[in-house]
C-alpha cells in the first residue's frame, strides 16, 4: 500500500474477449489535480467505474484512502465525491431538495445538510436557482448540481468522468472556472478527472496520467510529461510564402523532422536537438537563399506528447 488517496494495483477488466483495462497500476498523489487522458475506448471510464464500485474488476485491486473498494465499498467511498455518469435527477425537485435527499441517504444530519447546501450552491454558482425545479435546467446547470452533490459530505477525494462533456462553450467555461476555484480554495483535496480535451487538462491539472488499450503510458507532472517530446517546434516567418518546394528543401536539412506551412508566410519546423541545432537551422535555411523575418520556439505542448504516445501504441 502506497498511502496515496487513490491506488490501482494490477487492475484488469474483461468484457468477453475484449480487455478494457489491462493490468493497470496507478497511484494518484495526495492534493493533486490529475488529468486522466486517453482516446475513446482507452479504458478511462471503465477504470473510474471500478474505482466507484459501479462495476467490478476481473482481477486486481482498487483502493480509496487505503480501503479496498471491492471488499468494503461503503467505507471506501464514504469520503469520496463522484460524478461518473451523466447525472439524472428527479425533475420535480429543486437543488435544495435534491441536496437534502442525497444528504439523508448518506447519513448526514439536517443541520449539516442545510449548512453545506448553501455553501455548495455558492461554490457551483447556483444559489439563485436553489428553489427552481431541476426539470427546467440546462445540461450545464444540471452538471453543476451533480458536482455540488458530490461535494456535499466535504470529501477529500473527487472523481470526475469528463465533467464538461456535451456542454456548450459557455457551460464548459463555467464548469472549468468552478473546478479551478474549487482546487485553489480547498485544502487537502485530491481530484482525478478523465477528459479528452487536452487544453482543459493543461489549464486545470498539475499532473497527468495517460492510458491506451487499458495500459498506462505515462504518469507525471504536466511539465515533466511535456518534456518527453524529443523534438522542439520552431515557428519561422519568412519574407515570402513557404511554397511546397521551399518546405521540401527545409525537410532535407540536418535534424529536421518535419516542416509544414502555418498560414501566410509562416511555417512550423520540428527539429531534434537543442539551442545549437536551432542556431544551425537558422544558418542552414539562410544558406538556401530563404529570407527569414523571425524565428521563435514553440513550447512542447501536452497535445504533442499525447499524439506521439498514442501513435506509438496503436
Amino acid at each position: 500500500m502506497s498511502g496515496e488517496p487513490i491506488e490501482i494495483v494490477n487492475l484488469r477488466r474483461e468484457f468477453g474477449s475484449f480487455v478494457a483495462v489491462d493490468n493497470l497500476n496507478l497511484e494518484i498523489k495526495k492534493n493533486s489535480f490529475t488529468g486522466f487522458l486517453g482516446p475513446n475506448g482507452a479504458g478511462k471510464s471503465t477504470t473510474l467505474k471500478i474505482l466507484t464500485n459501479l462495476i467490478h474488476a476481473t482481477s486486481g485491486q482498487a483502493y480509496l484512502n487505503g480501503i479496498d473498494v471491492v471488499s468494503n465499498p461503503r467505507e471506501a467511498l464514504s469520503n469520496v465525491g463522484t460524478v461518473v455518469e451523466t447525472p439524472e435527477f428527479y425533475p420535480y425537485l429543486t437543488p435544495r431538495q435534491t441536496m437534502r435527499y442525497v444528504g439523508e441517504i448518506i447519513g448526514m444530519d439536517r443541520e449539516s445538510i442545510s449548512a453545506q447546501t448553501e455553501e455548495i450552491l455558492e461554490k457551483v454558482k447556483m444559489t439563485e436557482w436553489g428553489d427552481k425545479k431541476l426539470g427546467t435546467f440546462s445540461k450545464g446547470m444540471r452538471q453543476r448540481i451533480a458536482l455540488g452533490q458530490a461535494l456535499l459530505n466535504d470529501p477529500k477525494v473527487i472523481i470526475l468522468d469528463e465533467p464538461t462533456s456535451g456542454l456548450d462553450p459557455r457551460g464548459m467555461a463555467e464548469m472549468r472556472e468552478i473546478l479551478k476555484n474549487l482546487r485553489t480554495n480547498t485544502n487537502d483535496l485530491t481530484i482525478m478527472m478523465s477528459s479528452h480535451i487536452l487544453h482543459e487538462v493543461s489549464d486545470l491539472c498539475d499532473r497527468v496520467a495517460m492510458i491506451n488499450h487499458g495500459k498506462l503510458l505515462v504518469h507525471d507532472t504536466i511539465d515533466m510529461v511535456k518534456a518527453i517530446a524529443d523534438y522542439r517546434g520552431i515557428t519561422i516567418r519568412m519574407l515570402e510564402e513557404p511554397t511546397p518546394q521551399i518546405l521540401e528543401r527545409i525537410k532535407g536539412l540536418d535534424n529536421v523532422v518535419d516542416a509544414q506551412r502555418n498560414g501566410g508566410n509562416e511555417c512550423i519546423v520540428k527539429i531534434k536537438g537543442g539551442a545549437y541545432e536551432q542556431e544551425k537551422l537558422f544558418n542552414d535555411i539562410s544558406s538556401l537563399g530563404i529570407r527569414i523575418f523571425s524565428l521563435s520556439e514553440i513550447e512542447n505542448s501536452l497535445e504533442t506528447v499525447y499524439l506521439d504516445l498514442i501513435k506509438e501504441t496503436k
